[in-house]
């Protein structure tokens, strides 16, 4: 049994990992507007903006393939190892993009190398956050499983909040020219220096012996052969993170700004608040999966998302700003406490030798297909079909796939949860 140090060395490389990865991932979609003014041409600016989400799609399709890469690295050789390799392949892209030149300057290259820095960022964050989260609940007490699951993906929110405060900060400080033309770009170039802090928080390797013991030689094979019906169930139930999440607290900032004509600086404040009420939401959500069920739990926050989705979108789209805040909050309250109670859920699904693997790729293929998708599809609804509250209709037929899928899947024994 490991000491109370070596414990919080774990949680600290889990959570401090996803923070740093999501931060560098997230400030894409906070910036999308600005960044689809300056990488692509001026003829029109709903068409800039569903090109740079069309580029962040992109990103979250690579997922899959960072999920296996990585995935394969963490069954294999060790989750730790996983970790390192994640974590410097977030923050070179990230770094990149700060500095890359815009349309007016390059050209056609400019997006291209914008899309391809994307892509290395989409496989980065495609094993990180899988991995880090098999890597923490493995090694949390039986009883502590989901509330330990909630620390991991609070970091992922973390990283995804410091992204929102930070521009929101920069919206405020800054003209709109000036984060036009430079400070955008100041969240990305901090990128390097982030992923240097994440190097050193995970510089002491914590053994790995016995998953190493169980290391088989193809955990892709072995998955495909043995445990296709539970990462289907995984990716099934994932897709309330990946649309939900996606257009609740990323696209609802350029929702807000392009179809409620709210300024840049209030719609990413208001999101910033949002996000904070989740975390709490999360730890509860975990809590209450240690101490009770966390299917009933999950099945609950997904049917009432099916139900609420229509009525949260309606509130945003009223001009009183409380009705705004009480809108996104009832985002807050139910997602968060599905997520809370989602990570231990899902690791305890998969075996040990397979866990990176599987998790992986079931999980990564409905974040990278629906979670990427989802923000450019809803920009494309809103204008396409002039209904403002189209995707509230996406999130809602997401929730019952979800729901669906949930329905499926046995309650797992917490013997199948124990570490790696």
């Amino acid at each position: 049994m490991k000491g109370p140090t070596s414990n919080k060395q774990k949680l600290l490389a889990g959570v401090s990992g996803n923070l740093l990865e999501w931060f560098d991932f997230a400030v894409y979609g906070f910036f999308a507007v600005t960044i689809g003014k300056v990488f692509f041409p001026e003829d029109d600016p709903v068409a800039q903006v569903i090109a740079a989400f069309g580029v962040f799609a992109v990103g979250f399709l690579m997922r899959p393939v960072g999920g296996l890469l990585l995935g394969h690295i963490g069954d294999k050789h060790g989750r730790h190892a996983a970790m390192l390799v994640s974590v410097m392949a977030m923050a070179i892209p990230t770094f990149l993009i700060g500095l890359l030149p815009g349309y007016s300057t390059l050209g056609l290259a400019a997006p291209i190398i914008l899309l391809l820095l994307r892509m290395i960022q989409g496989l980065s964050v495609g094993g990180e956050y899988t991995t880090s989260v098999v890597y923490m609940i493995e090694h949390a007490p039986p009883n502590r499983q989901g509330l330990v699951g909630s620390l991991a993906i609070s970091g992922a929110v973390c990283g995804i909040l410091l992204g929102s405060g930070t521009g929101a900060l920069l919206t405020h400080i800054l003209t709109e020219q000036q984060l036009q033309d430079w400070g955008w770009r100041v969240p990305f170039l901090l990128g390097l220096l982030l992923g240097l802090a994440g190097l050193y928080l995970r510089r002491e390797p914590v053994a790995d012996d016995d998953q190493k013991k169980q290391a088989i030689q193809n955990p892709l094979f072995e998955v495909m052969r043995h445990h296709r019906g539970a990462m289907g169930q995984i990716a099934g139930f994932a897709l309330v993170n990946a649309v939900v999440f996606y257009l609740a607290f990323v696209y609802i900032v350029s929702w807000l700004e392009t179809v409620d004509g709210i300024p840049a600086e209030t719609a990413l404040e208001i999101n910033t608040i949002s996000l904070l009420a989740l975390l709490p939401m999360m730890f509860l959500g975990g809590w209450l999966s240690d101490r009770f069920s966390a299917k009933p739990l999950m099945m609950a926050c997904a049917a009432s998302l099916a139900i609420c989705a229509w009525p949260l979108f309606w509130l945003m789209h009223q001009p009183d700003l409380a009705f705004i805040y009480v809108g996104q909050l009832g985002f807050s309250v139910l997602t968060g406490l599905y997520l809370g109670a989602q990570p231990a859920f899902m690791v305890k699904v998969i075996p040990p030798e397979v866990r990176c693997t599987a998790a992986g790729l079931g999980y990564n293929i409905t974040l990278g297909v629906a979670g990427g998708l989802s923000p450019m599809a809803a920009a494309w609804l809103v204008h396409r079909t002039a209904d403002d509250l189209s995707p509230a209709y996406m999130i809602a037929a997401a929730s019952l796939l979800t729901l669906a899928a949930l329905a499926t899947v046995r309650q797992p024994q917490s013997r199948r949860s124990q570490h790696a």
